[in-house]
């Protein structure tokens, strides 16, 4: 049979190690995201490894979800490996090479969701409307994303 003196110090160290715990989940940013289904791309790999320190003066919170990297609190949510988009007439853009459509349904007053056009793994890129510049973001994340062969274009060429 185990002494008193040997059980509350265990049990001590149990409290103090679970409030240690409390502590850092509490500090940690929480985010609601799922990856998309083709996450395990290598593409969409090298994409997260490469992701900026800072993007529009928020810091990058590393995941353990393959294929998404974050921003601030959630301000700026890159997916990779989501469905590739087909036909739309969602409003099309190019930047830095790259078309991007934004998802009119799943865009809000307080946020947009912009997707890839025409390459595989597409890549889904969540903007709140607090950013001062979105379009700079979109022209930094073309960069990781144009190594990706494009198949298809939203925006014809001049």
């Amino acid at each position: 049979m185990p002494s008193k003196r040997t059980t509350l110090p265990l049990a001590a160290a149990v409290v103090a190690v679970a409030a240690a715990l409390a502590f850092v989940v509490t500090k940690e940013p929480h985010y609601d995201i799922r990856p998309g289904a083709e996450a395990g791309n290598p593409q969409c790999e090298r994409i997260t490894e490469s992701a900026p320190g800072k993007l529009a003066g928020h810091a990058h919170h590393a995941t353990e979800l393959p294929g998404v990297a974050v921003w601030g609190d959630s301000d700026i949510v890159l997916r990779c490996g989501v469905p590739e988009l087909g036909p739309t007439t969602d409003p099309c853009f190019a930047a830095d090479g790259v078309d991007w459509v934004i998802d009119s349904a799943r865009s809000t007053d307080t946020s947009k969701v912009i997707t890839t056009y025409g390459r595989t793994p597409a890549t889904e890129v969540t903007v709140t409307q607090s950013l001062k510049a979105p379009d700079e973001v979109l022209v930094e994340l073309s960069a990781l994303i144009s190594p990706i062969e494009q198949t298809a274009q939203c925006v014809q060429p001049d």
